[in-house]
């Protein structure tokens, strides 16, 4: 059965009992002893990543002055004093290899060489950054003229100019100072610096996916949060079609995290908090087999921590009543519509309450 609310979309709600009243402050979606839920520890801060993968938070001034020690003095020139090396003098204007060019500072990737071009002008020449994160951009008034100055996005390393007269299929020509680039060819050995983070995947189902969505995304270490259906039999599942509950897909949230910002048993940690894990099918007003509870797994790692957790807080009583929540191995997760992602962003609308993370990561109260 389908109710109303969830038809038309959450509404915000306080964790409800099972036949839907609100409970008692000593109810079971009321951890007894909140603490016990995870070892307390400093909470890390929030941290920024591009849709490939890597960190591109912004380095203090003095860990980015730090790297610009190492440079040459054109580097160092051209990167921290927004200089300029004359044309046709660059050592990468002419390299014709496959692979990326990367931040001489911080090494973080920023074009490729699929999108090099000759434009003609005496300096290396794009169309397009590998990732658009990747590039910082400010308005340039110097030399008695307006121009765009791109800078990267992790060091702030000054790296060139965009203007709008590149070729297909932007519009757009990154000139660049060859001396702000390190190029790595294609097969060769990257450094850590240019590689992206090694992060992991998890799945959590805890009713409708919006509020689920939106919290993991403010945890710190989590990459993106993505809203999607899966357990189910069919492939392809629209929306309508997980409503009518004859699909077996649950409501689920797809967390790629950075392991070494987040732990899985964190994460784990959070979703037992912003949700009632002992609600059966059901969560608050929305009613259905695809708002059930459920931790999917993609490792056996994660199934033993998993499994290992919820035998923790049973045994500690956290909940007073039993955990419903389905632990197993992850199947096919087909994402949902776009007009579910980011949800609560687009409209404002929340249906889950309270950010679990301070409390997790050890900030204080």
């Amino acid at each position: 059965m389908v109710s109303a609310l969830a038809l038309a979309g959450c509404e915000r709600w306080d964790a409800r009992a099972d036949d839907g009243t609100k409970p008692a402050q000593t109810d079971s979606q009321t951890p007894k002893d909140p603490t016990s839920m995870t070892k307390q520890s400093a909470i890390p801060a929030k941290r920024t990543y591009s849709k490939s993968g890597f960190d591109v938070t912004a380095l203090s001034k003095e860990n980015a002055a730090e790297l610009a020690k190492t440079l040459s003095p054109e580097a160092f020139r051209v990167t921290q004093n927004d200089g300029t090396e004359p044309a046709f003098c660059g050592n990468l204007l002419d390299n014709k290899k496959h692979g990326e060019y990367c931040c001489v500072v911080c090494g973080l990737p920023l074009f490729a060489s699929n999108s090099k071009f000759n434009s003609g002008t005496g300096w290396p020449s794009f169309f397009a950054p590998v990732d658009p994160a990747h590039i910082g951009e400010v308005v340039d008034s110097s030399h008695g003229m307006k121009r765009t100055e791109i800078n990267c996005a992790r060091c702030a390393a000054h790296l060139g100019h965009v203007f709008e007269d590149g070729p297909a299929p932007t519009g757009l020509r990154y000139c660049l100072n060859s001396a702000a680039l390190v190029f790595h060819e294609k097969g060769t050995p990257m450094p850590a610096s240019s590689e992206p983070i090694k992060s992991e995947t998890a799945y959590f189902a805890g009713g409708c996916f919006w509020g689920v969505e939106h919290i993991f995304q403010e945890a710190p270490g989590v990459l993106t949060a993505e809203s999607g259906y899966m357990q189910g039999t069919q492939d392809n599942p629209t929306y309508a079609q997980v409503c009518e509950g004859d699909t077996g897909h649950a409501e689920a949230v797809k967390v790629i995290f950075d392991p070494t910002v987040i732990s899985y048993r964190q994460l784990l940690a959070g979703f037992f908090k912003l949700h009632n894990p002992t609600q059966v099918n059901r969560q608050g007003p929305d009613a259905g087999t695809q708002y059930r509870s459920g931790v999917f797994c993609t490792t056996s790692e994660q199934l033993a921590q998993a499994k290992e957790f919820v035998a923790k807080i049973t045994s500690e009583k956290v909940f007073s009543k039993p955990i419903a929540t389905q632990v197993e191995l992850a199947k096919k997760f087909y994402p949902a519509e776009e007009y579910h992602q980011d949800y609560v962003d687009k409209t404002g609308r929340v249906c889950h309450v309270g950010n679990p993370w301070p409390e997790v990561l050890g900030a204080a109260k």
